[in-house]
């Protein structure tokens, strides 16, 4: 025989499937082009490195090795609400002016100023005859790969340095009845500290703006 409590939650999940079965798993890939604001600076308490503060200009390279991309799964409900993760694979390199002023040999995440956020979505389906737009949003972490090098200091690692949220707007078409097409903005902030190599800390807040297109594919 069943309890209460578990004829209670037999009848939850029993009500519950039809809006599972109305779900949508959408898994998305996307490319594009991305830049970074100029930020602040500090380098502080290294052994090596002089602590320093400046702003420094930071270029996004989208397009050369290793390129710009993303990928995200998205749960959808049929109300148009979505949620899911996504991983972007951004990147900030500080310009020649920027790197003549500090005298750094190379200060990057160029391995990705990675983001990662667990998001929401809302979308309005075929509002715009076969075109659905979307925005969202979400918070999460930046987990960088930290590149800066100074003279007998080289820091050359990934780590995990702070938090992280984003911030998108976009719209979609379909080219089959399991692929989309899509377009979108997408901006991200990440607060940084990271660990130098001999003994200090690098920290920037940084934000990025990005033009993507990309495919989905619908199960």
């Amino acid at each position: 025989m069943l309890s209460p409590a578990h004829k209670t939650l037999l009848i939850a999940g029993l009500l519950a499937l039809p809006g599972a079965a109305r779900a949508e798993l959408q898994l998305s890939l996307y490319g594009g082009v991305q830049e970074a604001d100029p930020s602040d600076v500090t380098v502080s308490g290294d052994s090596v490195v002089a602590d320093d503060e400046f702003t420094a200009t930071w270029e996004g390279r989208s397009l050369e090795a290793p390129f710009y991309w993303g990928a995200r799964a998205t749960w959808w409900a049929r109300s148009g609400l979505g949620f899911g993760l996504d991983v972007n694979h951004a990147k900030t390199y500080a310009d020649d002016e920027t790197l003549a002023q500090t005298g750094y040999e190379r200060l990057e995440f160029s391995d990705g100023l990675n983001i990662v956020t667990v998001n929401a979505y809302y979308r309005w389906d075929r509002a715009l005859g076969p075109v659905t737009p979307y925005v969202g949003g979400g918070l999460g972490v930046s987990v960088p790969h930290v590149e800066l090098t100074e003279a007998s200091s080289e820091t050359f690692e990934y780590q995990l340095t702070g938090p992280a949220a984003t911030w998108i707007a976009g719209a979609s078409v379909p080219i089959t009845e399991r692929v989309d097409l899509f377009g979108e903005y997408k901006g991200t902030w990440s607060s940084n500290e990271a660990e130098l190599d001999t003994g200090g800390t690098l920290e920037s807040d940084i934000m990025t703006n990005a033009v993507n297109f990309g495919v989905s594919f619908n199960f």
